[in-house]
């Protein structure tokens, strides 16, 4: 277990080439699931798990754009849930982590550690393509 001032490494989860424009992949980092997407200007990475019915699949929802944020649908019950922040825009008490992720220079998807204590970091969930 890494000491309180230790920050865990970034952890290697699949490649570039896994990723598919606008879909979701779900990966296991930091002993959580996750789910990783692909747009067109951004990587982003959010909880994998939806907390209004606790099953593992957001990387299966539809991603789009509401008022100019993009979201996922979840595809259990249609909540959407920003990209960047993990807010869900239809309740504000129901909310994921957001993770940070990036592309190395060989392609690899990282996520790096989830500083669960503070959300306003949540900026850092995303990386420009």
């Amino acid at each position: 277990m890494p000491k309180p001032s230790q920050t865990p490494p970034w952890q290697i989860v699949c490649h570039a080439d896994d990723l598919q424009l606008n879909a979701g992949v779900a990966v296991r980092a930091h002993g959580a699931q996750v789910a990783i997407f692909l747009t067109e200007n951004a990587l982003y990475a959010i909880d994998n798990i939806d907390p209004s019915c606790s099953a593992a699949v957001l990387s299966r929802g539809i991603v789009g754009d509401i008022n100019g944020r993009l979201v996922v649908a979840s595809p259990m019950y249609k909540q959407h849930f920003c990209l960047t922040t993990g807010q869900c825009l239809e309740d504000e008490t129901m909310s994921v982590r957001p993770w940070p992720v990036h592309r190395g220079p060989d392609g690899s998807i990282e996520i790096g550690p989830c500083d669960n204590s503070n959300q306003e970091d949540a900026h850092h969930a995303q990386q420009r393509v």
